[in-house]
């Protein structure tokens, strides 16, 4: 370390000299003062700082003699303090702003702000100290903003502020704090008015903590690992205007836990475990204006929770469907959850038409095949029995969304009042397991007849196809087991919650949060174990099928090969496409749910209406009309009822 010759002092007295010159001249300018560098910046890190700092206030001193009010602050920010010494600033008696933050600190001795009775704020922050001993700020007693955030201050007492008595600001966001100390925060600290404690580790909140805090306006205690706080914790802040207990560990908050907060104007109680809360929790609280509950299910809520806030403007909800009980606030948020809004079950007018015409063509198209495939014979009866019976189940995703497009009608201009009653309904119960129902019974019976073509392609000579009563067999078993799978959550209401009702349209495809470990798990099987399982085996099915004809017509070397492999390809082509269409969004959305991804209601919406129906529709032209046997037999049927319509003419001819 290089040694303080008479030369640096001098230098050290010549720039404060020319500091205090340059400050006076634009002082008189009206302009803003003009503040010297950093001494570690003039002198480098090789000299010692604190000699410099004890140099530069002792010339300070002597000047303050004179011009006093020309020394408000002294910036030592940003250099690399470690440790602040007994009477280290006793020269700068004059001082009103001192600033000590980015440094290094670790230690400060008890009488480091001796002689200091003129400091108005002491700023400390991003530092590394990890103890504050008694009465370290003794002498501080008109100190007013004290800021010790981004520490690692693990622990506190009511003698760390003595002699803090005006205290107002005391800010220690993201330290390592356990605990707040036993007697009261604010007995060496009378005036205190903010206090903010965010990111510390604090579990729990005694009620002799606050109790003569009776200036306290506004008290953060957001992200911490609060647990449990004491009925009457808060009971004597009569002047709390802000309360912040969001993003903690709470999971019961006592009833009377905000009496005598007459004068509370915000609160948050966000992202907290709350299991309920308490119909009265809020009736002591007439000036309240802004209601913070986000992140929190509410099963129990009803509009007696928020009769008594004439005042409340602003409210903050997890689910919009929450808002039906604060009719009477200005502004509720959020407004919609994308799927539907205040005014309609579906939000958007797009999804309000095609949920009518999606359901026209689903229902149409599967009811014309079932008639077209009762009127027409074909060679395998087996084959017929299951696609009538895919239409059935097609047939059903139609009726669900003719139910929804019926409801979203009745409610139209006022949904959000009935939304809560709507969802918890059984009408909405029931819609939601039909279109399940259809949607595993098509997957499944898509499945089997997938793989009974396989079979019957690659192994045409060993594989012998299942007769009438054997395919009768396993679409009932298939029913048996769509049928299940739709109402397990249904009866089992302990477990699963309110399953379906978690959306306007009845339909769970996102994972939340607060969801129940058995519903979780449930929806992941089937849509990331069943539905996967069976879209894969598709696949490679109808690859495998692909690549048995075309074995075969290259070994039979017939003329037509290409024009037959491409009709096929393209065939085979379509199946596979739309079925990916309808599940690969599915199966991400539902991947990312569970990732705990946000995801906008609106792209549920739009995946219920539009793609999940996409099999539904298409299954009808894919499978039935669009085969050349069935085109075949109907022609066949045409030629043969137009020699009979012929003759019947030309007879007429000859009687008229």
């Amino acid at each position: 370390m290089k040694i303080l010759t008479w030369r640096a002092i001098s230098r050290i007295v010549l720039m404060n000299s020319s500091c205090l010159a340059m400050h006076l001249y634009f002082r008189g300018k009206g302009e803003a003062g003009f503040s010297c560098p950093p001494v570690i910046e003039v002198f480098g890190s090789g000299f010692d700082l604190f000699s410099i700092i004890i140099i530069r206030c002792i010339f300070c001193s002597l000047v303050s003699f004179f011009f006093s009010s020309h020394f408000p602050a002294r910036d030592l920010k940003r250099n690399k303090i470690r440790t602040l010494l007994d009477n280290q600033f006793s020269g700068c008696w004059s001082l009103r702003k001192l600033f000590l933050q980015n440094n290094k600190i670790r230690v400060i001795s008890p009488k480091a702000f001796a002689g200091l009775s003129q400091l108005r704020m002491l700023f400390l922050s991003h530092n590394r100290i990890s103890r504050l001993l008694p009465h370290t700020f003794e002498d501080l007693n008109r100190l007013e903003w004290l800021i010790l955030d981004n520490n690692r201050i693990a622990r506190i007492t009511p003698a760390t502020f003595s002699g803090l008595r005006s205290l107002y600001f005391l800010y220690m966001l993201n330290n390592s704090l356990a605990k707040i100390p036993d007697g009261s925060l604010c007995t060496e600290t009378p005036k205190l008015s903010w206090l903010e404690l965010e990111g510390n580790r604090i579990r729990a909140v005694r009620g002799a903590i606050f109790q003569q805090c009776r200036e306290l306006t506004v008290l953060v205690l957001r992200r911490n690992r609060l647990q449990w706080i004491q009925s009457g914790a808060f009971s004597g802040l009569s002047r709390l205007v802000e309360l912040d207990l969001s993003l903690n560990g709470l999971d019961e908050l006592p009833p009377s836990l905000f009496r005598g907060l007459a004068a509370l104007q915000q609160l948050n109680i966000s992202y907290n475990p709350l299991k309920e809360i308490c119909p009265s929790q809020f009736e002591s609280l007439p000036q309240l204006l802004s209601l913070s509950l986000e992140g929190l299910e509410i099963p129990n809520i009803h509009n007696v929770t928020f009769r008594g806030l004439a005042n409340l403007s602003h409210i903050y909800f997890k689910k919009f469907q929450y808002c039906s009980s604060a009719p009477h606030v200005r502004s509720c948020k959020p407004n919609t959850d994308g799927i539907s809004s205040f005014e309609h079950l579906l939000a958007n007018i797009i999804l309000r038409v095609f949920v009518w015409v999606i359901a026209c063509i689903t229902c149409l198209g599967n009811l014309c095949v079932i008639c077209m495939r009762s009127c027409v014979v074909t060679e395998s009866s087996a084959h017929t029995m299951a696609i009538k019976s895919l239409c059935c189940a097609d047939s059903l995703m139609g009726i669900y969304l003719f139910v929804i497009g019926a409801f979203d009608l009745k409610y139209s201009g006022e949904y959000n009042r009935h939304a809560q009653g709507w969802m918890a309904s059984m009408p909405c119960q029931l819609v939601g397991s039909l279109a399940m129902l259809s949607s595993e019974v098509s997957v499944l019976l898509l499945t089997y007849m997938t793989l009974e073509k396989y079979f019957s392609i690659v192994f045409p000579f060993s594989y012998r196809r299942a007769g009438r009563r054997q395919t009768a067999s396993v679409l009932a078993a298939i029913w048996l087991l769509g049928l299940s799978l739709s109402v397990v959550p249904l009866c089992c209401k302990e477990s699963f919650g309110n399953y379906y009702g978690r959306n306007g349209v009845c339909f769970p495809l996102q994972s939340e949060l607060g969801e129940r470990p058995s519903a979780r798990g449930f929806s992941t099987t089937i849509y990331l174990g069943l539905n996967l399982a069976a879209f894969i085996t598709i696949v490679f099915a109808y690859t495998g099928m692909f690549y048995s004809i075309r074995i075969t017509t290259c070994r039979t070397a017939e003329s037509s090969v290409c024009p037959r492999d491409v009709a096929i390809a393209k065939r085979f082509f379509f199946i596979v496409f739309t079925d990916a269409l309808c599940w690969i969004p599915i199966f991400l959305l539902k991947l990312l749910s569970l990732l705990q991804v946000e995801i906008p209601g609106t792209i549920t919406s739009w995946v219920v209406i539009f793609i999940l129906p996409i099999n539904s529709a298409l299954n009808p032209i894919l499978y039935t009309i669009t085969t050349a046997p069935f085109q075949e037999k109907v022609k066949g049927c045409l030629h043969v009822r137009r020699p009979e319509l012929s003759s019947r003419q030309s007879f007429m001819l000859v009687v008229l």
